[in-house]
């Protein structure tokens, strides 16, 4: 049973290996799932049994990609606290804006297709949804249940995981606005727009003035800033 198991694995990695040189080739648009078999040297059947979609295995690339990130592993292992709460937003705030801002195309277009997803059939967007919770809710919920212990945060009354939603879809929509070349709105310096979004993201999530000012004051300073929040949509 352990042979048959570590031969999946291992073929579900090839089928991996495979996609990301196709999708690097490609892109998402002109990468199939037809493509993506071949290229792994088996039936397209076959890498059904694996992923049922082309947009399960972006989704699930993308997973790797951040799970394999040390900064965001570090974050992770982090004792739940203040202070930890304060940096998964920062580094949200901070990954959304590098989007709008790099010269990083493959992360503009990913946005782009997270973007078309809500207007498709939701698909990839689900996925990807599912993975970030996965892999930064809990932390989420249990530093923000600390932050409130601490006295640093008025308890939820609703789901606490909502509040990061809320948090990640403000952020995404401001990078939105800034990805074409003529920005939809003018935020001003970005320095200062990531001051003021992670302020009022903390002050959403129900973190006091006095926490704030504390902890983002921190997590801003020179070195705190190598952080990259799942999304990487």
């Amino acid at each position: 049973m352990s042979s048959l198991r570590m031969t999946s694995d291992l073929r579900r990695q090839l089928i991996l290996g495979a996609a990301k040189r196709c999708f690097a080739r490609h892109g998402y648009t002109g990468t199939t799932t037809k493509s993506v078999a071949a290229a792994a040297a088996i039936s397209e059947a076959l890498l059904f049994k694996h992923f049922p979609s082309k947009a399960a295995l972006y989704a699930e690339i993308l997973s790797e990609e951040c799970e394999a990130d040390p900064a965001l592993t570090e974050l992770l292992e982090r004792e739940p606290s203040t202070a930890t709460l304060v940096e998964l937003i920062r580094g949200m705030v901070e990954h959304f804006i590098q989007i709008a801002n790099g010269p990083d195309q493959e992360e503009a277009q990913r946005l782009r297709l997270m973007v078309t997803s809500h207007l498709d059939d939701g698909e990839f967007a689900r996925l990807l949804y599912a993975k970030i919770e996965h892999l930064i809710g809990a932390v989420f919920v249990a530093s923000l249940e600390r932050a409130v212990a601490a006295g640093d945060a008025r308890p939820c009354a609703t789901d606490p995981l909502n509040l990061f939603w809320f948090a990640h879809h403000v952020v995404m929509t401001a990078a939105l606005t800034r990805l074409p070349a003529a920005p939809c709105l003018a935020y001003g310096n970005a320095d200062d727009l990531e001051r003021q979004l992670c302020e009022f993201l903390l002050r959403g999530i129900g973190l006091n003035d006095a926490a704030i000012a504390s902890h983002l004051g921190r997590a801003s300073a020179p070195g705190a800033g190598a952080t990259t929040i799942a999304e990487s949509a």
